[in-house]
């Protein structure tokens, strides 16, 4: 069977003003879609989105060689396989949990305080300019142990490492401009990796710095990459995640009136903003043999790309799934931040995000500080929502008024 022609791309302007209205028709008439501008493959439904991500055999991690790599400044996570992705994995993990964890939810309270703070007394602000994305940056860089003070910096060189990996094309003069900050990235981090390794502490460079694998320590290529790969997972979908659950809510009083009601509903609330609008659309992957789906060959080296948006949307895996339901039963709020999570917003399988359990303490820990002070919380007078990415995708801004606190 051939690939249907849907009649639209996946790169047109179209499908990047609104994609979850394509979603269904993907689902049901073009399941395997070819993107023949970028000769790749968009799956759109739960199982075979689901059999892509746990199948690591047949669909590996080679295609981050080129899509990650070259701004990562070496291998990331999701390319390792073996032991050294599970001692690796091991490290990094620790940095998001246990008693750990209880220390980085601290950090998440004082830079939500800090943060927050100006913005009460106005009775409006930007929950993505003004404190979505400053709050992601801050706490990224307290966890790996970086000097706030070079945040502007830091959040420049990671927009356009971002910018590299989370694009589907790329002009010439753009993929400069993400190597440029990848460059001036590295060569800011070089010295801190140093002084580490002389002078270790709590954080999470430290942690990687006195680390071994196979008896030996790090190298200094491997640090940086795991470093930067921290960097653009923690702080990438931090921002889009808490502005998409306010606008939720927002949009659905009385499910924002239950939550102020019952705090023990802002976990559903997060795990459905996850399930309804996953933050990272698109998770790609290589096939290293020929592959069918729904009666549609995809060769061997092809590039895939698993449509978590869309399959989180399959009527097959959730009940009427283009509504935004915090009491939906097919969802579970425990297993949502798990191996075991229906939805496919963490990816799956072997290289689910190593940062679940700390993404939900911090959206939820911040999401609980802002619920009580953002008293009458509406839409500013003349704001007009956009989202914009295809691979990431979140509301450009999300201005609001609100009761001012004094």
């Amino acid at each position: 069977m051939s690939v249907a022609d849907t009649g639209f791309s996946i790169l047109s302007e179209d499908f990047g003003a609104a994609p979850h209205r394509y979603f269904a028709h993907l689902r049901e008439r073009a399941p395997v879609h070819h993107e023949p501008a970028i000769d790749s493959y968009f799956l759109s439904r739960h199982e075979d989105v689901k059999r892509v991500l746990t199948d690591h055999d047949a669909f590996t991690t080679e295609t981050l060689q080129v899509r990650a790599a070259p701004v990562m400044r070496g291998p990331v996570l999701a390319q390792m396989t073996g032991a050294e992705h599970a001692v690796k994995r091991r490290i990094v993990v620790r940095a998001f949990t246990g008693p750990a964890l209880a220390d980085q939810i601290r950090t998440v309270q004082a830079t939500a305080a800090e943060l927050m703070a100006p913005l009460l007394a106005r009775g409006r602000m930007d929950l993505v300019n003004d404190f979505g994305k400053p709050f992601a940056i801050q706490v990224t860089l307290a966890l790996l142990g970086l000097d706030r003070r070079d945040r502007h910096k830091v959040s420049a060189w990671h927009s356009g490492v971002a910018e590299f990996v989370t694009s589907l094309t790329l002009t010439p003069e753009r993929r400069r401009h993400c190597m440029d900050c990848a460059e001036q990235l590295e060569a800011y981090l070089l010295p801190v990796i140093e002084q580490r390794r002389r002078d270790p502490g709590d954080d999470l460079i430290s942690k990687l710095c006195t680390a071994e694998f196979d008896g030996v320590a790090m190298s200094d290529r491997d640090v940086t990459a795991l470093i930067i790969n921290v960097l653009v997972a923690a702080a990438e979908p931090a921002d889009k995640t808490l502005a998409l659950l306010f606008k939720h809510l927002i949009d659905h009083p009385e499910q924002l009136a239950q939550v102020r009601r019952d705090p023990d509903l802002l976990a559903a609330a997060i795990a459905e903003t996850l399930r309804y609008t996953p933050p990272v659309q698109l998770i790609p992957r290589q096939a290293e043999e020929d592959s069918t789906f729904a009666g549609t060959t995809v060769p061997a080296g092809a590039t895939v790309f698993c449509m978590v948006g869309a399959a989180n949307r399959d009527p097959d895996a959730f009940t009427a799934p283009d509504t935004f339901d915090i009491h939906r039963p097919d969802l579970g709020t425990a297993r949502s931040f798990t191996a075991a999570a229906q939805h496919l917003s963490f990816g799956a399988g072997l290289h689910q995000c190593v940062g679940t359990a700390f993404a939900r303490a911090e959206i939820e820990t911040v999401a609980a500080m802002l619920l009580p002070v953002l008293d009458q919380v509406r839409y500013s007078p003349g704001f007009r929502y956009q989202e914009a990415g295809l691979y990431t995708r979140g509301p450009l801004s999300l201005a609001l008024d609100f009761t001012p606190v004094h």
